[in-house]
């Protein structure tokens, strides 16, 4: 039979010896740079362009998102959180982002996709600085890994355009 301090220095062994290998492998080393996801946004309709009440701009548009996100799954993703915003300069800030629709990718399974949809959320301009606008959709996903750090990155899709006239 082992001694106490025997079979506590070969448990402190093991540990360390297993830290060491996973510390220095390949697959301990995941940066955002290793990712080549593919997305597509297309604005396939403006359902409606009106004027609140209160003065606020809001646009309802139908959309068509498909992604490939598969090579974000790896031994160590828990999921993938990822939104579609819409994103545009106004005379009071240098960036607005409006999220128009999120998802919550479990799996590598899920993480190829197409969705034809209208915005989830409304895309407001706090006053009426969305006429003729210029803006992009951008594609945001955040990584969730089961342990370490989480990573966040993201597609821009330039290139549309608001009427000048309401709908």
């Amino acid at each position: 039979m082992h001694s106490f301090g025997y079979r506590a220095n070969a448990l402190v062994t093991f540990a360390g010896t297993m830290l060491a290998c996973c510390a220095a492998s390949p697959l301990s080393i995941r940066t955002t740079s290793t990712f080549l996801p593919t997305a597509d946004v297309q604005v396939l309709n403006i359902n409606w362009f009106q004027k609140q009440p209160n003065g606020n701009d809001e646009v309802s548009l139908t959309l068509n998102i498909s992604a490939d996100l598969q090579s974000m799954f790896t031994w160590n993703t828990k999921q993938v959180f990822v939104f579609v915003a819409a994103e545009y300069e106004s005379p009071q800030n240098a960036l607005n982002q409006v999220s128009l629709w999120d998802g919550i990718i479990p799996s590598k399974e899920h993480a190829k996709f197409r969705i034809h949809t209208t915005n989830k959320y409304r895309l407001i301009d706090q006053g009426n600085n969305l006429r003729g606008k210029e803006f992009n959709l951008t594609m945001h996903w955040h990584v969730m890994p089961k342990t370490g750090k989480m990573f966040a990155d993201k597609i821009v899709m330039n290139g549309y355009h608001l009427p000048e006239n309401y709908r």
